[in-house]
């Protein structure tokens, strides 16, 4: 694989204080979703340039790096999101939208941090926009819930399998492992680690032409990309109950606060 230089200002350290604060307001409050952000800005170093090296490197990839598609303009489109045939990926993508109440642009807008890097002009920065930008997507092929703590954690998992970056296992480790005292069990914990060898085993998600794979029949999207039943994630929320599946969104729903944000999202 090639390989590229750093990211243009960055000094190639980790942020380990950062990140520590932010992961303790995270565990504290899983519907602060920016402490998601802050923890990948802190830790996720040379993340983005290993990615669209590999993005790439691929038959495809050249070119869907020259189109420079961004795809949240994409799926902030009601047209273009009304466009999908039923039972495709993009058909799930839609119905996603309209039962969850999440949308692309609002994923944008909780991610901004100051000064913020992926606002630049520069392919890195676009790789990490497509992959903050196909976080529910993945959502949809996966089957991981995006409104649990248990679907985002899995998910982050799946997510640290696929594309590496530490603050993916640094969020999907410290979620299972306060799960434990939680839930008094190892259900949790054990759909997190599915998640993980789920995202080990499947395609590399990141090198797909998304404006194709919408238009795939979601079941052959699945078996090609050989995303894996999750059976010990199924089992998990069935054992939990949708309170436990939820624990990190507990504080705001003892307060009878508004919807929450997702743990990663």
């Amino acid at each position: 694989m090639a390989i590229l230089p750093p990211f243009p200002g960055t000094d190639g350290k980790r942020d380990w204080r950062t990140a520590l604060d932010a992961i303790k307001k995270l565990m504290n409050n899983g519907d602060d979703t920016q402490q998601v952000f802050r923890i990948m800005r802190a830790l996720n170093v040379g993340n983005a340039p290993q990615n669209y090296a590999r993005l790439i490197a691929t038959e495809r990839g050249g070119r869907i790096a020259q189109d420079h598609v961004e795809l949240a303009e994409r799926f902030t489109d009601p047209a273009f999101v009304a466009s999908f045939a039923p039972g495709t990926v993009g058909a799930a993508y839609r119905h996603f939208l309209e039962t969850t109440g999440y949308s692309a642009d609002g994923l944008v807008a909780v991610s901004k941090l100051a000064p913020d890097e992926d606002d630049m002009v520069h392919p890195y920065a676009w790789m990490g926009r497509r992959i903050r930008d196909t976080h529910d997507i993945w959502h949809v092929l996966t089957g991981y819930q995006a409104d649990e703590s248990l679907g985002e954690a899995a998910l982050v998992a799946f997510s640290f399998a696929q594309v590496g970056g530490l603050g993916w296992a640094f969020i999907a480790g410290a979620a299972s492992l306060k799960s434990l005292s939680v839930t008094k069990g190892t259900a949790f914990a054990k759909a997190v680690i599915e998640g993980y060898r789920h995202g080990r085993a499947a395609k590399w998600i990141s090198g797909e032409d998304y404006l194709e794979l919408l238009h795939e029949p979601i079941d052959e999207a699945r078996r090609r990309l050989n995303i894996k039943e999750p059976v010990a994630y199924r089992r998990a929320q069935r054992e939990l109950g949708p309170a436990m599946a939820s624990y990190l969104s507990a504080q705001k729903e003892r307060a009878g606060a508004a919807e929450p944000e997702r743990l990663a999202a």
